[in-house]
């Protein structure tokens, strides 16, 4: 009886030792298969911007891009908001601006700001919507209560097909549409917002006016 009982413990343990390796195994693989931030071919660092990221502006043959993560919600984003507004206006035709979603996990709507924008930005109206959100930040920011009923009755003031926008903002292909952002954002060492890149580079900020200084310094390359 005790060989069969030292027998049948062994053989749990085998069992137990196979699965902890399917568990290793399988994790392995979901990282592995996870996409990570692509690679700029030119600088070898990881690219902050894909083919289907969001340009607010894009000018010809400009070698200098700014890329901002931002979440909706974020009290930060909506200060360096005008700021940014200044410098597209100022480097207008020299400079490629895009904006990526980063919706932090501790804003109640921050997630749903990203979808409402993403879901107008399927009918040409990504700006439009970009800016009523910070416009109106302080209308529904930092509430413990969903505000998409709000952003719906932006899309409406804004002309866009509700019927479409319900949709899109239903199609779980939205959500991971913003999550994807969220993804590279972290492959790339992005924990708050806003982060700003230049140029595939993080850049650290004192006040927004380095903004500005950071683009003057790229172009004078």
């Amino acid at each position: 009886m005790k060989t069969n009982t030292k027998i049948a413990v062994s053989l749990t343990g085998v069992a137990i030792l196979i699965v902890l390796a399917f568990i290793v195994i399988a994790i392995v693989q979901a990282q592995q298969s996870r996409p990570g931030a692509a690679v700029n071919p030119s600088t070898g660092l990881a690219s902050t911007v894909r083919e289907d990221s969001h340009r607010l502006a894009e000018a010809e043959n400009s070698s200098v891009t700014v890329v901002e993560f931002l979440d909706f919600e974020c009290e930060a984003c909506g200060a360096a908001y005008p700021y940014l507004e200044e410098a597209r206006e100022e480097f207008a035709g020299q400079v490629t601006f895009v904006m990526r979603y980063f919706p932090l996990p501790g804003h109640y709507n921050s997630k749903n700001a990203a979808i409402a924008v993403e879901a107008a930005a399927q009918q040409g109206a990504l700006e439009a919507m970009y800016q009523r959100m910070f416009e109106t930040q302080t209308e529904w920011g930092e509430q413990q209560e969903s505000r998409a009923p709000l952003f719906r009755q932006f899309a409406e003031e804004l002309g866009l097909d509700l019927k479409q926008y319900d949709a899109d903002v239903a199609d779980p292909a939205t959500l991971e549409r913003v999550e994807s952002d969220f993804d590279d954002g972290r492959a790339l060492g992005v924990s708050s917002t806003p982060t700003f890149f230049i140029n595939d580079r993080m850049i650290e900020l004192t006040s927004f006016a380095d903004i500005r200084a950071a683009i003057e310094a790229e172009l004078d390359r």
